[in-house]
């Protein structure tokens, strides 16, 4: 009897443990570490608690192009991402200055079982849709199966792996996952927006809604359209969520626009004009010497390079893989060794950007020193299918004097060229059966080809046709999709914690996805087999160490062109708005500042506002 209540006493132990370890909570990490943001705080550190509401924020599109919806989460055409977020909320929302943490929004708590199987949602009861409707855990359920039912093709492959969603009651809604080996899965799942049924159900989400203002559960609604043009958000007063501790000091703005261009040189010159506030800049050019002029001169207009410990794209020259000219690895060193960006940075970008070395760039997951022996273990079951110099020195792209003299580089790549089989023939390189090297750049940005010519220059000397074809937006958009392309600039999201998207990016399964980022048109089992290494590491070091395999094999395969980053996100405003003491760490997050003048004013007029307790 002494036997069995000991025992006894030992499950309710272990029940008990289990028990404390599932309590709902109002945060989710990725290893289960504290969150930064303890239950119970008033707001994020990184917004002004006291910020007025009211005024304007216009801001271009990251897209070019115009959109064809609004909705932005099917694959079709161009979509309006800022619905994400501003109108739709969603379950919870990620905080801006930690890796990777997600707080309750319409879920006022979260549970995650102890065997990581089982996420369980406890809907805030304040929860409602724009109309008044209670968002219900039927919305939640019916959500989910839309998106992977009609939605883009990323959500069958991130949330491949819930088994099931079913709701408990008309505020509790539970996921069930089939393994935990995506240790991002429930933070991924807890981000999903949450669309009312009851007018969804009657409408074609498939094909992105129209242009019809959607029902949301969001700080904004849709008001005014100018269909693929601009699209203005007013600021809902009555929004269910404004009292949050996620939501104090943000969503200050009352109309919040975005405006779309065909040519991004074109918005540059509109916000120029004051046609509109904010532009994210794209071009390292246009950074540096667009914008130059008096407005700049005394501060009416801002540059900036904000979020400088965000974490930046990576972007290259991407080869597509599937085109015979580039599936040898020499041809395409060769062709890596031959763009001069010392040269590009000094004479066109006033040396301002950094070289890309990585695919994880200015976070802890590139690949910066030799191979430590946690790093070696997992590639050694990979020799003789990956680079050799993958198990030697981290990898550094071609580094020239910054001349625009690269006589030595172009020695180099003839050399690899001809253990390719390429031979001059007149002024020209051919292979065996006569065929020239050539191919083809498909650009849809006109400040792009100042940094092509100059490669092309540099190709022509040693015998390679390199041909620039610019397209408008809509053609490139298309012929991305329909992987018809030699070369292309293509850009990959860089996560503190990456998952399952970088299958979107890299992995065999998603290469001719028409709605996937693998422009690369990439199948290579041993990047598949180190993604699945990062997407189910049991701990963060664990993940670490996969990261950093997977970059060393990406990189010495010469998969791209690797281009460059800025020391921070570059950003160009009128000098019209707050903006919080404490920034983002990881993002620009405009929706945190708010109005201070309709007009713009001078760096000393700010100032003054300053000292005179007026707070900007």
């Amino acid at each position: 009897m002494r036997s069995v209540f000991i025992s006894f006493l030992c499950m309710f132990a272990l029940c008990a443990a289990n028990a404390a370890l599932a309590a709902p909570a109002p945060a989710l990490t990725v290893y289960g570490e504290p969150a930064k943001y303890p239950q119970g705080f008033k707001h994020f550190e990184y917004v002004n608690p006291d910020a007025p509401k009211g005024g304007s924020f216009r801001r271009s599109a990251t897209d070019i192009g115009q959109f064809d919806h609004l909705m932005p989460y099917i694959d079709k055409g161009i979509g309006v991402s800022q619905i994400d977020g501003l109108v739709y909320s969603p379950l919870a929302t990620r905080s801006l200055d930690e890796p990777y943490t997600v707080y309750g929004l319409v879920a006022k708590a979260m549970e995650l079982s102890p065997d990581g199987l089982t996420l369980r949602f406890y809907l805030d009861p304040n929860a409602c849709f724009a109309d008044g409707t209670p968002i219900t855990a039927e919305d939640v359920r019916y959500t989910f199966n839309l998106l992977m039912t009609q939605g883009s093709l990323r959500y069958r492959a991130q949330f491949a792996d819930v088994s099931q969603v079913v709701v408990e009651s008309e505020r509790q809604v539970r996921f069930d996952f089939k393994n935990r080996d995506n240790r991002t899965l429930p933070l991924d799942v807890a981000a999903l927006p949450v669309f009312p049924e009851h007018w969804w159900k009657s409408r074609d989400f498939a094909n992105g809604g129209g242009f019809e203002a959607p029902l949301g559960s969001g700080p904004y609604r849709v008001g005014k359209v100018d269909n693929g043009r601009s699209i203005t958000f007013e600021r809902n007063p009555d929004w269910w969520g404004k009292d949050l501790p996620v939501a104090r000091g943000m969503y200050n703005f009352d109309h919040f626009s975005v405006e779309y261009f065909g040519d991004i040189e074109v918005a540059r010159q509109v916000l120029r004009g004051g046609g509109f506030d904010y532009n994210r800049e794209f071009s390292a050019t246009a950074y540096t010497i667009g914008y130059a002029g008096p407005a700049l001169d005394d501060g009416r207009l801002q540059r900036a390079h904000l979020a400088p410990k965000g974490l930046q794209p990576a972007q290259g020259y991407v080869f597509n893989l599937a085109r015979p000219v580039f599936q040898d690895r020499r041809v395409r060193r060769a062709l890596a060794m031959l763009w001069d960006f010392e040269w590009s940075n000094r004479q066109l970008m006033r040396n301002v950007y950094i070289r890309q070395q990585s695919f994880f760039s200015n976070s802890p997951l590139a690949a910066t020193q030799p191979p430590t022996p946690a790093e070696l273990k997992i590639l050694e079951p990979l020799r003789g299918q990956v680079p050799d110099e993958v198990f030697g020195a981290a990898f550094q792209a071609p580094k020239t004097d910054g001349t625009g003299f690269i006589r030595d580089k172009q020695l180099q790549a003839l050399q690899l060229l001809a253990d390719a089989g390429w031979h001059p023939d007149g002024d020209r390189l051919v292979n065996a059966n006569g065929e020239p090297l050539t191919f083809t750049f498909l650009n849809a940005q006109s400040s792009l080809e100042r940094l092509l010519l100059p490669y092309k220059r540099t190709l022509a000397q040693i015998g390679i046709d390199l041909q620039i074809r610019r397209i408008d937006p809509s053609q490139y958009l298309n012929r991305l999709m329909a992987r018809d392309y030699d070369m292309i600039v293509a850009g990959y999201p860089v996560s503190a914690s990456p998952g399952l998207e970088l299958v979107n990016y890299f992995g065999s399964s998603a290469a001719t996805d028409t709605g996937s980022g693998n422009y690369m048109v990439l199948r290579d089992p041993a990047v598949d087999k180190l993604i699945d290494g990062v997407v189910k590491a049991a701990n963060f070091d664990d993940m670490v160490n996969h990261a950093h395999a997977l970059d060393r094999v990406l990189q010495w395969n010469d998969y791209w062109i690797p281009n460059y980053y800025p020391p921070g996100t570059s950003t160009v405003w009128w000098n019209r708005f707050g903006i919080p003491d404490i920034q983002a760490a990881y993002d620009e997050a405009p929706e945190t500042w708010w109005e201070v003048s309709p007009t713009a004013l001078t760096t000393e007029q700010m100032a003054q506002r300053k000292a005179t307790g007026a707070r900007p």
